[in-house]
């Protein structure tokens, strides 16, 4: 990226560093390496590769993720054991530019699951594919543009509560379709037809699940004061959906807003991150209504020491009275991973509930972080049960009218070495309330997991 202006009425053109390894790598900006006095890094050299023709080059880059997980009685006690295993990930990308019009982006994917009781679930393990592999025609160069990218992407947008790349678990989600990337002035808008890839665990054997259709428009701008709003709609056509009530085919259109302002990072200041969303369809014969408000309100206090945020987070979501002809049990769709944060893969999920959350996060000397929070959690309606982060039910109402479902105190604690490397360590245990312990074994869940990674 490039800043040119004028200073004296001399021209001035100076190069912008951005070294950031993005959430989606395909978002990563090299080009400032142009300039060989730029490369510092010893991952330089590939991250700008010319080829030959103007605006022409290839960066090469990758991840490496090792996990250890122990999960003592997950699913409340259903299994009676720990659950003790290894998790290994490994991504490689390549992303070629030929000339300012044509780009092409390919991202294998590797996840490997070894030890756990039960074998790997589909989060855990694929041994070898394209997570993305998409052609992109237009050029983005311009004050306003629109280019269409068409093939294997990843899809992930505002907070992650509805559509993300499921970063958490082991295997990131993908999708295959097109997508029209847009700039108008202040807004950003994307516009997409996807259907979601099923991931299995062998090589190179993904296929797009035609039971599935997703599609979108998503559109967002900055206001003011650092403030920024985003609008969307979402569609989702399923032909085996399932919740509390039974299985049906369903169709669900989604229509939210979100008002969000950053984490502070210079001065002292309060950070928001407000999302409404209302669902309407049809399941079956009958009608879906369902609704969630989430909200995470956080202040950063950057001129003390340690530089501490404390933050609360309070969410509800619609469930479901089977009663009804209308479906109520709000859908997360493709909601991010860990979406309570350390329980990065159990646990209860962001349907039929209420939760309050309060957070304190510090950072230490040395690259080192930590932070301890704890979610307290409710049935939102009683004739409804709960449900997993992806929304499968977990364990069904079965007649209690318990609404307490429990409460989850964790702690995190991360060193980030370098740009590269970090280690992680999380831990939480799950105390089951009232309804758990009426509608299922109703055992406490033990959650660690060690994480160490390295980007380039």
């Amino acid at each position: 990226m490039r800043y040119c202006g004028l200073l004296l009425a001399l021209p001035l053109c100076a190069q912008v560093q951005d070294r950031t390894y993005n959430l989606l790598r395909e978002n990563d900006d090299w080009s400032f390496l142009t300039d060989p006095s730029l490369r510092s890094d010893f991952w330089d050299p590939i991250k700008y590769v010319p080829l030959g023709c103007n605006a022409c080059y290839v960066s090469f880059g990758g991840e490496i993720r090792e996990a250890f997980e122990q999960v003592g009685n997950d699913n409340w006690g259903k299994q009676r054991y720990s659950n003790t295993f290894l998790l290994q990930r490994y991504m490689l990308h390549a992303d070629w530019h030929v000339g300012k019009n044509f780009r092409f982006f390919v991202q294998l994917k590797s996840g490997v699951e070894d030890f756990r009781a039960g074998g790997p679930r589909p989060i855990d393990e694929k041994r070898l594919d394209f997570e993305t592999a998409f052609l992109e025609v237009g050029n983005t160069h311009k004050k306003n543009w629109a280019v269409l990218r068409t093939g294997r992407q990843e899809l992930n947008y505002g907070s992650g509560r509805l559509v993300s790349v499921r970063e958490g678990p082991n295997v990131r989600q993908s999708f295959d379709g097109v997508k029209i990337r847009a700039k108008a002035g202040e807004w950003n808008i994307d516009a997409w037809a996807v259907r979601p890839d099923l991931d299995k665990p062998g090589f190179f054997n993904n296929t797009p699940d035609h039971t599935t259709a997703f599609w979108g428009l998503y559109a967002t701008r900055p206001w003011r004061r650092r403030v920024s709003y985003d609008l969307y709609y979402l569609g989702l056509d399923r032909k085996n959906a399932a919740f509390e009530r039974g299985s049906a085919t369903e169709l669900r259109h989604t229509i939210g807003a979100r008002l969000w302002r950053p984490v502070a990072k210079e001065e002292p200041a309060s950070d928001f991150d407000y999302e409404g969303v209302v669902q309407l369809g049809s399941f079956g014969s009958g009608d879906i209504r369902a609704w969630t408000f989430a909200s995470d309100t956080g202040y950063t206090f950057t001129n003390v020491p340690l530089r501490p945020r404390f933050s609360i987070k309070a969410d509800i979501s619609s469930g479901d009275n089977p009663g009804s002809h209308t479906l109520g049990t709000f859908s997360p769709i493709y909601p991010i991973g860990n979406y309570f944060g350390v329980l990065a893969d159990t646990g209860p999920g962001p349907v039929n509930f209420i939760d309050v959350h309060p957070r304190m996060q510090a950072q230490l000397p040395h690259g080192v972080s930590i932070s301890a929070d704890v979610v307290v959690q409710w049935r939102e309606n009683v004739d409804d049960g709960v449900y997993a982060v992806p929304g499968f039910l977990l364990v069904a109402a079965n007649g209690s009218r318990a609404r307490f479902v429990g409460y989850r105190p964790g702690a995190e604690v991360r060193w980030q070495i370098d740009r590269h490397a970090y280690l992680q360590a999380d831990y939480g245990i799950f105390y089951a309330g009232q309804f758990l312990k009426e509608a299922s074994p109703g055992r406490n869940i033990n959650y660690v997991e060690l994480w160490a990674g390295y980007k380039f």
